[in-house]
């Protein structure tokens, strides 16, 4: 298959990579250019979007925010230039489901067809292809584009029809956010009675207590490994669309309101691009005591 792979950051790399590695002819676009590594692994490297759709049958947007995926699709030299009917665009991004049908609708208008299909995993299932995809779109579609998923991701599951993956996706991060603002405080609570944090962590994971979320980011919290497989910014900007979609719907989301102004004090300290994870170092602040990593 001629796939289109369009934003190659830490998590559009790995992915495009897996997708190369299942054999599949691979154009690539990137606003910041295509790193050697792909070009190295069989990418071939084109000069803007319009040209990816040209070349793909399946074209793949992973960029960091609704209006970016709006300037992918539907700027001068974007996918809809360079679309011919019967090709599937598949956005992995993660963004407004409300914008996504929008966006569905003037695809389809081109005699294409369209898929949401945002991704939870962070660098780590991307590198390793165990990312959970969750998908709208026609059922038709989806089974045409599942190999393409198979390679990138374990857990594939259509969940409804356009937008609904990304309504999935925003449940997904609001659930996640949640547990890493409770095992922040949890481990800070720990450290400061002085408990070994690696101790409680260790015996916590075979509780009720335990998550995917303590596993992976209550290690980083305690080894102070802040390199971001999921930046700061992007989680409270998905926290931000959950807030905006719960205001229309009526529906109060206190919680997650909280922890949107926890990543905002990180990013006022300059922790825009930190990983998710670091949040632990305001509920630090406000205890005056770190997380011991010894």
């Amino acid at each position: 298959m001629n796939v289109g792979f369009i934003g190659l950051g830490i998590m559009g790399k790995p992915m495009a990579l897996n997708l190369i590695g299942g054999n599949h002819k691979v154009f690539l676009y990137s606003r910041s250019g295509v790193v050697q590594e792909l070009k190295d692994a069989g990418g071939v490297a084109l000069a803007n979007a319009k040209e990816v759709a040209f070349h793909a049958e399946v074209i793949i947007t992973m960029v960091p925010d609704t209006a970016d995926v709006e300037q992918v699709l539907f700027d001068q030299n974007g996918v809809a230039e360079g679309l011919s009917p019967g090709k599937i665009v598949v956005d992995m991004s993660s963004i407004s489901p409300i914008e996504t049908k929008a966006f569905a609708a003037r695809i389809r208008a081109l005699g294409c067809e369209y898929l949401d299909a945002p991704v939870s995993g962070g660098d780590v299932g991307a590198r390793n292809a165990t990312l959970t995809i969750m998908v709208g779109g026609k059922e038709e579609v989806f089974a045409k584009v599942r190999p393409l998923f198979d390679l990138m991701g374990k857990n594939i599951t259509l969940v409804g029809g356009v937008g609904d993956g990304q309504t999935c996706k925003v449940t997904n991060q609001i659930i996640v956010a949640l547990t890493l603002e409770a095992v922040a405080e949890g481990l800070v609570f720990a450290s400061k009675a002085g408990a070994d944090p690696s101790k409680v962590r260790e015996a916590l994971m075979g509780g009720f207590a335990g998550s995917r979320v303590l596993e992976v980011h209550g290690e980083r919290m305690i080894k102070r490994n802040f390199q971001p497989g999921f930046r700061i910014e992007l989680h409270r900007k998905d926290l931000s669309l959950a807030l905006s979609g719960a205001h229309s719907l009526g529906v109060s989301l206190p919680a997650t309101a909280a922890v949107r102004e926890l990543f905002n004090a990180c990013m006022a300290r300059g922790g825009a691009k930190w990983d998710h994870s670091a949040l632990v170092k305001v509920i630090e602040d406000l205890a005056c005591h770190e997380v011991s990593k010894d």
